[in-house]
């Protein structure tokens, strides 16, 4: 079937087969409703208005590149060790000098340690609370709760850091032509639909309307290893592709294989011939201004199944096989490739997100088994994507033009809880390279045993200030909700000024 994944519950499953055929009605029944809020559209301009925009490196961001770290992980086992804190702050692993005079990294991240000269590393940010909180890390949420997060569709839920990205663009530039690459993608998969508990909320345009959501791949490919993952229940063996994938892995905008086999274009404008028909019905008896959610659902579906641009963006086997081990034949390696090939190829905002998989607790979220995991899967995996990523822009000359944020929700605990440190928000770390930013650079510091911040205390509104301003956003711009009153875009964060080169 088709299937364009992404966005609050009453789209995340896609635009089916029947969806794309009822097109015809549903509209009578107020699914076609938005442009959601059309005073959206008073937006403030990406020039200031109630500021001027002096700090250097506004706008110099072309493209982004963010990899989200979901579950938190620990400052005090990666960018921010405490070798002289007693063995139960610090644990087991000893720290390695970088190419960044004055930070060391964990023994587990010696490529790394090699490409860190170019980058920035935020060591001081700070919130009151202890749960994952990937709404309140991305988007202009002034405040954290459990409700926030897990909940679909929340009133008080803001627009998705991408997604806003997409609605200033669309005002400046207008939509892209047909065919062409979106601008908001997410690897590799939904947010939380690999696990075995709730979903946590995934991110959305929120009352930008549905148009502006990201649009979510799907994963196609076959795991090469299996871990026992041990959470609140008994013990369960997986086949983890964040462990390893085969080589012919990939990733699908559209459901392409769900499509059956003989689904040829000529098929596929057949069925396009159909729907014109039913659209053509359903105009009579649709009186609204705008284009409805389903129109804009389907037309993008047409057009990212019949797109060569898009078709050739997704082909990894276009990549020698040695930058694709480069990155690592894992899940997160072959995600991070995918998002360079996808800004190379024009697409303004690809995230990555390394989520859980399998039980609870997965992602790096080590409450359990923190060492193994540590050393076996996560500090690998993060270690061979970044550094290849950076090397790889870097060659290719793209660095200075791409953004690239590797963010995360908290920290955790500096003494252990039993098998893993638990969750920790009071000092946590983020870091940053490419357009606009500062190479070579330290910002904050930590207490002795990395629970507080000692030195530059600094929020995810700050870190969304700033690169708003790299992207060429007024980060004081507001927009409008659904009632028509103006919500700030960061709340009180503030742009960094050490961050900027």
């Amino acid at each position: 079937m088709f299937q364009v994944l992404g966005g609050p519950k009453r789209l995340c499953n896609g635009v089916t087969r029947r969806d794309l055929l009822s097109v015809g009605g549903l509209s009578l029944c107020g699914v076609g409703a938005p442009v959601l809020f059309p005073a959206l559209a008073n937006a403030e301009s990406t020039t200031a208005k109630n500021s001027e925009v002096t700090l250097p490196g506004f706008s110099r961001a072309k493209n982004v590149i963010l990899l989200y770290l979901f579950g938190g992980p620990s400052q005090l086992d990666t960018l921010d060790l405490k070798p002289q804190a007693p063995i139960e702050i610090r644990g087991k692993f000893q720290s390695i000098d970088s190419t960044l005079p004055g930070l060391h990294l964990c023994e587990h991240l010696p490529n790394m340690a090699q490409v860190m000269d170019r980058v920035t590393v935020v060591r001081s940010l700070t919130h009151p609370w202890n749960f994952h909180g990937m709404q309140y890390a991305t988007t202009g949420s002034p405040e954290g709760s459990v409700p926030l997060e897990e909940t679909l569709g929340h009133s008080q839920h803001q627009p998705f850091l991408g997604s806003v990205v997409n609605y200033f663009d669309q005002q400046r530039h207008g939509p892209k032509p047909h065919g062409a690459i979106p601008d908001n993608l997410m690897l590799p998969f939904l947010l939380s639909s690999r696990r075995s508990a709730a979903r946590y909320t995934a991110p959305s345009a929120m009352d930008l309307g549905s148009r502006f959501d990201p649009i979510w791949t799907e994963f196609r490919g076959e795991a090469t290893r299996s871990a026992v993952r041990r959470s609140f229940g008994p013990p369960a063996e997986f086949r983890d592709p964040y462990l390893g994938v085969q080589r012919d892995c990939r990733f699908l905008i559209a459901a392409e294989a769900d499509l059956p086999n003989d689904f040829s274009l000529d098929r596929l404008n057949r069925r396009r011939s159909l729907l014109d028909q039913l659209e053509t019905l359903r105009r009579n008896l649709d009186q609204q201004a705008g284009r409805s959610v389903l129109d804009q659902k389907r037309e993008l579906a047409f057009s990212l199944l019949d797109s060569k641009a898009i078709r050739a963006a997704f082909d990894l086997e276009q990549e020698p096989a040695k930058l694709r081990d480069e990155y690592g034949l894992t899940l997160f390696g072959q995600s991070t490739l995918q998002a360079r090939r996808l800004v190379e190829a024009g697409c303004r905002f690809v995230t990555v997100v390394w989520d859980e998989f399998g039980q609870l607790n997965a992602g790096w979220d080590t409450h359990v088994d923190h060492y193994n995991r540590l050393t076996g899967e996560l500090l690998p995996g993060l270690d061979l994507a970044f550094s290849a990523l950076i090397r790889d822009l870097e060659a290719r000359g793209m660095l200075d033009d791409t953004l690239v944020l590797v963010m995360n929700e908290m920290g955790r605990t500096p003494r252990f809880e039993g098998e893993g440190r638990g969750h920790w928000g009071r000092a946590y770390t983020n870091f940053f390279a490419g357009a606009g930013l500062k190479r070579g650079n330290i910002i904050g510091r930590t207490d002795a045993i990395g629970a507080t911040v000692a030195d530059r205390p600094l929020t995810a509104k700050d870190i969304l200030a700033t690169i708003y301003h790299l992207i060429g956003i007024n980060p004081n711009s507001t927009l409008n909700d659904r009632l028509n009153r103006p919500v700030p875009l960061c709340h009180d964060g503030k742009v960094i000024p050490e961050m900027l080169a």
